[in-house]
């Protein structure tokens, strides 16, 4: 049986939401992070929105808005992606388990203090660990966010069309298919 990981799966862009929600798909820039080589079929994704996702930092903050399972291995892209003007080379297949409402989730900041993936809890020195793709999570983080979670996330085709309704349709798009 293989060990599922759980991960902060990081979204910094709200087109890139309209295109994981609407794809079941993540797409990874080109990087050589060790948490996207180390991703597999089975893990746990719990997608996290940045307070600069939704382009007003001033009233959003940074949000776990849902969950989701790997469904297929990351595979490089035959012709690289583009969304929202950030080229993609590879990804991979998720399946969306769960989904808050638009602008709802839980709020991060909040958790902080319980969070062990955050060591260093002072004002605006987490964030930093937030630049990345995933965030690999122990598993008390995912038990607690997971908890937290399911207080206000329902089905995904319950609340999916309210992010489409207020997310600008994504220009530019191009898919790439994967490789193979």
């Amino acid at each position: 049986m293989a060990i599922v990981t759980a991960y902060l799966l990081i979204l910094g862009e709200r087109e890139a939401v309209a295109w994981v929600l609407r794809e079941s798909r993540m797409a990874f820039p080109p990087t050589e992070r060790r948490e996207v080589d180390r991703l597999t079929v089975g893990d746990e994704l719990f997608l996290l929105t940045t307070r600069g996702c939704w382009h007003n930092p001033t009233r959003d903050r940074t949000r776990v808005i849902g969950r989701a399972r790997v469904t297929g291995p990351v595979e490089p892209y035959d012709e690289p992606l583009t969304i929202a003007g950030r080229e993609f080379t590879r990804g991979c297949t998720i399946e969306i388990d769960s989904l808050a409402p638009y602008l709802r989730g839980v709020e991060l900041a909040p958790l902080l203090p319980r969070l062990a993936a955050f060591p260093d809890k002072r004002a605006g020195a987490w964030s930093i660990r937030l630049r990345r793709p995933l965030l690999a999570l122990p598993t008390g983080d995912a038990d607690l966010l997971r908890a937290e979670l399911a207080q206000v996330a329902t089905a995904p085709d319950e609340v999916v069309g309210e992010y489409f309704d207020r997310i600008r349709p994504v220009r530019g798009l191009r898919s790439g298919t994967p490789a193979g």
